[in-house]
């Protein structure tokens, strides 16, 4: 499929960025210069800069200092950027995200299963007995606990960075599904962890 063209500028920008960086050989903990003297090194406008730079802070690539500026990751090279052009800069349909979505969730849950222990279980537990919270938060709330489980930051990043994407459309799954998957973790029943995504074939909308 082909991009549209705020999006050709988008990407455009993302490049511009990286090719700044390699030639300026900035390395994790270097400073980036302003939104305003980007805008003027890379002759683009400024709501283009501040949403590249934003996409690029939420997988972790750069981070803000209130008062200080914009500084790349000291965890992780920049080349991670390549990561967001390859699956959200093309014209990719909510169905597919939202299928990417559920297949990281599946394998961080499966992840999760080799090293959950009784206190994990109770603040997953404590997520779903919160009444406060609605169907969609308790998602991202359950979620977000499970991929900080798997210790595995890229993971965390890319599902972090899609959520984010679908805030607009994104849906659960069904009321019971949370429920059984944290029935699963109590028993150790890998099995029942399995079904469960097997099973799940539909989202229940939010």
């Amino acid at each position: 499929m082909s991009m549209s063209p705020k999006q050709k500028v988008y990407q455009g920008v993302l490049e511009e960025i990286r090719n700044y960086i390699e030639t300026n050989d900035l390395k994790p903990g270097d400073k980036l210069p302003s939104e305003r003297e980007l805008s003027d090194k890379l002759n683009a406008g400024r709501s283009s800069i501040r949403e590249a730079l934003r996409a690029m802070e939420l997988i972790g690539v750069i981070e803000t200092r209130r008062g200080e500026g914009t500084f790349l990751s000291k965890y992780r090279p920049y080349q991670t950027v390549e990561i967001l052009s390859s699956f959200i800069l093309k014209e990719t349909t909510k169905e597919e995200l939202l299928v990417v979505k559920a297949l990281l969730e599946k394998e961080a849950a499966k992840l999760v299963y080799l090293k959950i222990d009784e206190e994990k279980v109770l603040e997953l537990q404590k997520i779903l007995d919160n009444n406060a919270m609605s169907l969609k938060e308790q998602h991202y709330s359950f979620f977000s606990y499970v991929l900080e489980l798997t210790d595995n930051l890229l993971l965390m990043r890319i599902w972090g960075l899609i959520d984010e994407y679908t805030k607009s459309f994104t849906k659960s799954y069904s009321k019971g599904f949370y429920t059984s998957l944290v029935e699963s973790y109590k028993t150790r029943n890998y099995l029942a962890l399995e079904s469960l995504f097997i099973e799940e074939k539909t989202y229940d909308s939010m």
